[in-house]
């Protein structure tokens, strides 16, 4: 479950930015998902250590919320650091979008543990 968690949200984190760049950029390439993606990419794993994420991978609010909170800070000051943009609308989008991925699929599994502990007892 640990390392399907972190997999799950590295692909989160990546199928955000792949659909920022078709958006933006009007298609796309492996350079491109990883100039855009590498911030966000490397934010998510300090968030995982910083959260010590492996011990509830799945908690919406034990891991989810650090978690999506160094991800969306450490991935955009990193992009203000190199150069990416950081306009307010992309702050907002990714901020809002981040929050759903990374914490969406938690609510969701804690939703399924607790119908299933209620239907068996």
């Amino acid at each position: 479950m640990k390392l399907l968690a972190f997999v799950g949200d590295a692909v989160a984190v990546a199928a955000f930015a792949a659909v920022g760049m078709m958006q933006h950029h009007g298609g796309f390439s492996a350079a491109g998902l990883a100039e855009v993606a590498w911030p966000f990419l490397a934010a998510l794993v300090v968030g995982w250590v910083v959260s010590l994420a492996w011990r509830a991978p799945s908690g919406p609010v034990r891991t989810g919320l650090p978690v999506w909170a160094v991800t969306v800070v450490g991935g955009l000051l990193l992009r203000a650091a190199t150069g990416g943009g950081t306009a307010m609308a992309f702050v907002i989008v990714a901020t809002l979008t981040l929050l759903a991925l990374l914490v969406g699929w938690r609510l969701i599994a804690a939703g399924v543990r607790t119908a299933r502990r209620a239907r068996n007892g």
